[in-house]
């Protein structure tokens, strides 16, 4: 069966170097290319991968994503961070060059903004492009803050890292449960990925279990895909990607449902094909 990893970051300082509007540095022991990443899916059965340019590290400079993706042969797509300046010539080699969606990171200054004119803008040239809005946060109230731009936007948007909920503030906070609508009113994806982010006591991550069940319920199973979040930047611990995976088969047993998970939904989301 082909497999996606929805989401992860590549890295290879021979070929571009930091961005100077990077949102914070990355250890050596984060770094990963493209090759590698492949490697990785091909160790683990996957044959499809979402490249996601890393405002850590690269900021919002695309060239090196762009080039992995073109060297795969496609089995990458990619999300880009699109700055306001950025001319219509490099939007169209974007879309040609396997661009599938932008990024907003709603709690970094050096980020494109979501909010306010320039976000506008933003999320009308991905609309011209048929490209998805993918949004990334740490704290509930980033994403109460962003809901009336993301329900006006007229476009998918997908949500990292299951929202990234507080586990101590248990599932009735509002931002979970503000994603939880937004899952079941708008057009909407969520990433079952990120769990070792937000789990309080680490593989097997069976903590996070309510929280991604329930945002499957509110989402369905068609709107949600998994990832890995490869290579595990800023982990609180060891992270690997098979504890992962056995995290969404525990949550998820019915094959029929992880082969939407897994393939279905991203092959459509992301204009993958096998």
């Amino acid at each position: 069966m082909p497999a996606v990893d929805s989401h992860a970051h590549a890295f290879d300082l021979t070929r571009q170097g930091w961005g100077g509007d990077r949102g914070f540095d990355i250890q050596a022991n984060e770094l990963g290319t493209a090759s590698q990443f492949l490697h990785m899916l091909d160790c683990h059965g996957f044959t499809h991968g979402l490249l996601i340019n890393p405002l850590g590290g690269y900021g919002a400079n695309n060239t090196y994503m762009l080039e992995a993706i073109a060297e795969a042969k496609g089995r990458l797509k990619g999300v880009a961070l699109l700055p306001d300046a950025t001319p219509e010539p490099e939007i169209r080699r974007m879309v040609e060059g396997g661009i599938v969606g932008i990024r907003f990171n709603l709690e970094y200054a050096v980020s494109p903004p979501l909010l306010g004119p320039a976000g506008e803008r933003a999320l009308a040239r991905a609309r011209e492009v048929g490209w998805f809005a993918q949004v990334h946060y740490h704290h509930g109230p980033s994403i109460i803050a962003a809901l009336p731009a993301l329900r006006g936007a007229k476009l998918p948007v997908v949500i990292d890292h299951c929202g990234r909920p507080v586990l101590e503030d248990g599932l009735q906070q509002p931002g979970f449960q503000a994603l939880l609508e937004l899952g079941r009113s708008a057009d909407a994806y969520v990433k079952l990925s990120g769990i070792f982010r937000f789990s309080a006591t680490g593989s097997p991550y069976e903590d996070t279990d309510p929280y991604v069940r329930a945002l499957i319920e509110a989402f369905g199973i068609d709107r949600c895909v998994w990832a890995s979040d490869w290579p595990f930047l800023r982990a609180k611990a060891r992270t690997d990607f098979g504890p992962l995976l056995a995290a969404l088969h525990r949550v998820v047993p019915d094959t029929a449902d992880r082969e939407k998970i897994l393939w279905t939904n991203p092959a459509r989301l992301f204009r993958m094909t096998a």
